[in-house]
């Protein structure tokens, strides 16, 4: 039975077990209904870290602005065309912290949490959004997103693929690979002012593109020089691109993106947007029936813990059952592991373990590749003596031991 049928069928004995208590009952009925609902991703971080900047240019529209409270929006991902709902928070930090935590924790499946600088990131959020046994024993559900991955670069034109090099060292850090499923830097005001490119901004900046170099150039180098000539204009530019967007977009018109559609298409690519998308499709997405089921558990959990009777005990067992025997969760730690390095296995296992993990589709004959019945059980005999090999690290044991275990799991769904 998966994992999603387990919890729907922990909820419906929980609903037999409280049906005298109509706000238990409202609750757990809720708990049933998102199961079935659209992945829920919540954009969290500090003050400054452009979170409605994010929002926008994940849903490509402007919809999103400064709120106190959370705010909903839908968007469709990259490759699916299940529809996402994008939650929009309050700042993780301040007096309102706690509140805002609780919130994301109570409806959010998924979270991409904003820093702007790794060095500097306060990683308290994440902490305690897994400060509950259920959360700890599934960390699975966030990314962490350097979310001014131009600041890092220093503004320079190949800011984001330095960015990236940063990004690489971060997630391999232990205390972020407890947190996260991975690291993405991203130029967010690049990546929506990308998406949402409007024609008189592109006419101001085609505009630009042909000052000449030795005039422009200089005028580029600080926010004030830039803003000095035309403020209203060019301020606006500022305050929708940032100066590295500024450079980038006035580079790509100079060198033939020579209309709005053709600019917004070089835009998007350069922002590390669509490395997002991916990490989001491939870690939240394809894997919505088991960031649900998680998020039901928790619900639970809430009414177990709220509203303590003589049936919630029986039911608190099967719920630490449910999670003990929850393989969905190795799965997914393991696959984000192996993708950011943390884990590493010879290059002639990464591939088929990935495979076999779900890291290129969930369905079972994508996972086995189209192997024929004994090529599939020779698979099970090597990562058989794999996890079983003394000579082997302990970490490369546990790792071949999940997806051994994978494996089997698939050869007993087809039989």
């Amino acid at each position: 039975m998966s994992l999603a049928s387990r919890t729907r069928a922990l909820l419906d004995q929980a609903l037999d077990a409280y049906q005298d208590s109509p706000r238990a009952v409202s609750w757990l009925r809720r708990q049933v209904n998102r199961l079935d609902d659209p992945l829920r991703l919540a954009v969290a971080g500090p003050r400054q870290s452009g979170k409605s900047t994010m929002v926008n240019a994940i849903a490509g529209a402007e919809v999103a602005g400064p709120s106190a409270g959370l705010s909903w929006f839908r968007a469709a991902p990259s490759r699916s065309r299940d529809e996402l709902t994008l939650i929009d928070t309050p700042p993780v930090d301040g007096e309102a912290a706690a509140g805002a935590i609780e919130n994301i924790y109570l409806e959010a499946d998924a979270v991409l949490f904003l820093v702007r600088h790794p060095h500097r990131a306060d990683l308290g959020f994440l902490h305690a959004m897994r400060d509950h046994p259920i959360a700890r024993a599934s960390t699975v559900n966030a990314i962490v997103v350097l979310s001014r991955a131009d600041e890092l670069g220093g503004g320079r034109v190949d800011a984001v693929i330095s960015a990236r090099h940063v990004a690489r060292r971060y997630r391999r850090e232990p205390e972020v690979g407890e947190l996260c499923q991975d690291v993405v830097p991203v130029a967010g005001l690049l990546a929506s002012a990308g998406r949402t490119l409007r024609q008189p901004e592109f006419d101001a900046l085609a505009d630009l593109a042909r000052v000449p170099r030795a005039e422009l150039a200089p005028q580029l180098m600080s926010a004030d020089r830039f803003t000095a000539q035309d403020p209203s204009v060019r301020g606006g530019l500022l305050e929708r691109f940032g100066l590295f967007g500024v450079r980038i977009a006035v580079t790509l018109i100079r060198r033939g993106a020579q209309s709005l559609p053709a600019l917004a298409a070089q835009l998007v690519p350069r922002s590390g947007l669509a490395e997002l998308r991916d990490a989001m499709d491939q870690a939240f997405v394809e894997r919505r029936p088991v960031l649900k089921a998680r998020s039901a558990l928790l619900g639970l959990d809430v009414v177990l813990r709220m509203e303590p009777r003589p049936a919630s005990a029986a039911l608190a067992a099967e719920l630490e059952r449910t999670l003990a025997g929850a393989h969905d969760f190795r799965e997914l730690r393991l696959l984000a592991a192996l993708r950011t390095g943390r884990t590493e296995l010879p290059p002639e296992l990464l591939s088929e373990a990935v495979r076999l993990l779900g890291g290129q589709g969930t369905g079972v004959e994508e996972r086995l590749g189209g192997h024929s019945e004994s090529e599939i059980f020779e698979m099970i005999r090597r990562w058989r003596a794999w996890a079983e090999d003394p000579a082997c690290s302990a970490g490369d044991r546990r790792a071949a031991a999940v997806v051994l275990r994978s494996c089997e799991e698939l050869v007993a769904r087809i039989r």
